[in-house]
């Protein structure tokens, strides 16, 4: 699904334009039923058409300003891929990918396309104990990484991305069918688990957004804002193969909405990809920016349902030409998007299907019906789960709506179809979730919360809230003799999991509430209890001007009538877009600037103003 913060019906192809003051930027969306175009030309040949076009047009701008022109971005491809076959890479394999946001990224990925592989990200910021269980599960063999001192399992390779070796090495011919991508997403049996999506998928992608009219026929400059790590990444950095220009955003622009919006409007951005959550912090300097930009903002806005009062907003903002919002629907088994819908008028929806894309919203007897599991099909499904044969066929199954051989996949979303054709979002048939955007097995949760030894039974919820949002919660069963101490299960997930699947609430309980059926039941379960590093005595309370800051900040953002020193944001219930909130809140209202990194990295109220104070730069 595309867009992630700070990662379907029958075929339909674009007829109708929103009407806005700025006609060159309205956006032509799907509304009816259209055939399967034929088969997209691979990305990396686009590219290469690209470079030929214009190589001094400027193909990547990092987060500095750096620019890297078509033409030394193809140089550099063609050296890292030599390199990589020297390495011992050959057509077919997975390639980790371990980089930040630098345009040696856009290197890499286009040069394990080179080499006739697939890419698998690795983000660097990830736990190194997921990270090998993701090599070990792709059969991994050599990582792209600039950090020479992390180290990978056994038999890994590491090659930096400024690495060359001669001679060039020629295009390899990759069938249609080879894998392009390897994307780890949350598995409910603990342990991430890999999609793998062909390079004629990703190719269809691109080649169905042109033809749905979501993207312009004048070169873009797109700002890549999701992680290379969700599927949303996709739509977003292979625009570059269509000869669009790639607009890196540093975590730090990504966590500050003032200085995202002054790196926008300086670059002139024309294309944003965002989550509703993210949009919540953005919105407001974003559409300062749009306002002063010829044609305004296209904006991509998926990964999880848009509120109503936000697509309303959303709708007038494009009736006034300032904004020109799509809501984007897709699992990462269809390659990222599957349906597309324009926002307008009052009524939240995720539009019709994208061509080629076959969506069939069928009961618990697989019946045609007007509400029931969406079902998708078509060329952008997915290889299907690396080593989970079990899984794959649970979920890709044989499609009675194609020809024979054909698969569909089970989303597990119901939908209801609409009037005119579009669908409406209804929920999740199972314990699957998105928070912020992110989409997230509970299952995973309670697997690794349970294989602590502290730890008889475990369930994990998200909780509503109307300042905070939806934020995940845990409770869990000691052990008998074991403490009830949270702290050793908050350091066992971090070392486990990514960081929006481990900042979360953490609740003792003597048992769990069961239902008539044996089952746990979490409507029962009690409100998450606040938690407290230290009893609370007078070393607690905030002390000096720093500590006092940011116990405001934190008070006003989390909804709290006190905060200790010594509490930890995410156990108050913090998460990753509320920290945005946080850094926002110090920087409006009290001078204190610092980068959203320090809040996970001191998530401790007294640890963080240690931290600030040491910086000395505030």
């Amino acid at each position: 699904m595309s867009a992630t913060p700070p990662g379907g019906s029958s075929p339909a192809r674009g007829t109708a334009t929103a009407a806005a003051p700025r006609p060159s930027a309205s956006v032509a969306v799907g509304t009816r039923p259209g055939p399967a175009s034929t088969p997209a030309r691979d990305l990396l040949q686009r590219f290469r058409e690209a470079v030929a076009r214009h190589p001094r047009r400027d193909a990547v701008v990092a987060a500095d300003g750096t620019t890297v022109g078509f033409g030394a971005l193809d140089g550099q491809v063609r050296r890292l891929a030599a390199a990589l076959v020297g390495a011992g890479v050959r057509p077919g394999q997975h390639v980790g990918v371990a980089l930040g946001r630098e345009p040696d990224l856009v290197v890499a990925l286009l040069a394990v396309w080179q080499a006739g592989a697939a890419y698998v990200p690795l983000d660097p910021a990830h736990p190194q104990a997921r990270l090998d269980h993701m090599v070990e599960d792709a059969g991994i063999e050599v990582v792209v990484a600039a950090d020479p001192a992390r180290t990978w399992p056994d038999g890994v390779r590491t090659v930096a991305p400024d690495a060359s070796a001669a001679p060039p090495v020629p295009d390899v011919p990759v069938p249609a069918d080879a894998p392009a991508y390897v994307i780890y997403t949350s598995g409910s049996t603990g342990r991430p688990k890999g999609v793998a999506v062909t390079r004629a998928a990703a190719a269809r992608l691109v080649a169905t957004l042109e033809e749905s009219g979501c993207y312009t026929d004048r070169p873009a400059r797109v700002a890549w804002n999701a992680s290379v790590s969700f599927d949303a990444s996709v739509q977003q950095w292979a625009r570059v193969c269509r000869g669009d220009t790639l607009l890196l955003l540093s975590e730090d622009q990504r966590a500050d909405p003032a200085a995202l919006a002054a790196h926008l409007l300086h670059e002139g951005v024309t294309d944003l990809d965002v989550t509703p959550s993210h949009w919540s912090v953005l919105r407001e300097r974003v559409v300062e920016t749009a306002e002063r930009l010829p044609d305004g903002i296209r904006l991509f806005v998926g990964g999880e349902t848009i509120p109503v009062p936000m697509w309303q907003d959303l709708a007038g903002l494009g009736a006034r030409g300032v904004v020109h919002a799509l809501n984007l629907y897709g699992p990462t088994e269809c390659t990222v998007d599957s349906t597309v819908g324009r926002v307008d008028g009052a009524e939240p929806h995720i539009g019709t299907p994208l061509p080629g894309v076959g969506a069939h919203v069928l009961d618990d007897e697989l019946r045609p019906a007007s509400e029931g599991e969406l079902y998708l099909t078509g060329p952008a499904v997915a290889l299907g789960y690396l080593r989970r044969t079990a899984l794959t066929a649970e979920r890709f199954t044989a499609s009675p709506f194609g020809p024979p051989g054909s698969r569909m996949y089970r989303s597990g979303d119901r939908v209801r179809r609409r009037p005119d054709g579009s669908l409406a979002y209804l929920g999740r048939v199972d314990h699957q979730v998105k928070v912020n955007g992110l989409r997230i097995e509970l299952g995973e949760i309670e697997a690794v919360l349970t294989d602590h030894p502290s730890v008889t039974a475990a369930v994990a919820v998200v909780r509503e809230d109307d300042r905070a949002g939806r934020a995940l919660a845990a409770y869990w069963v000691p052990a008998p003799g074991a403490d009830s101490d949270p702290e050793p299960l908050r350091r066992h997930l971090g070392s486990r999991l990514p960081a929006h699947m481990a900042q979360l609430s953490l609740t003792a309980l003597d048992s769990l509430p069961l239902g008539v059926g044996g089952k746990v039941d979490r409507t029962a379960l009690p409100e998450p209890a606040e938690q407290r590093h230290r009893p609370d005595g007078a070393d607690a309370v905030p002390a000096g001007e720093l500590e006092t800051l940011i116990a405001g900040a934190w008070q006003d953002v989390l909804g709290r009538e006190r905060v200790l020193a010594t509490d930890d944001f995410f156990a108050l219930g913090g998460h990753s877009l509320l920290a945005l909130r946080v850094i926002a809140d110090l920087k409006k209202r009290r001078g204190v600037v610092i980068p959203t990194r320090m809040v996970y990295q001191h998530p401790r109220l007294r640890d963080l103003a240690r931290a600030i104070a040491d910086r000395g730069d505030h």
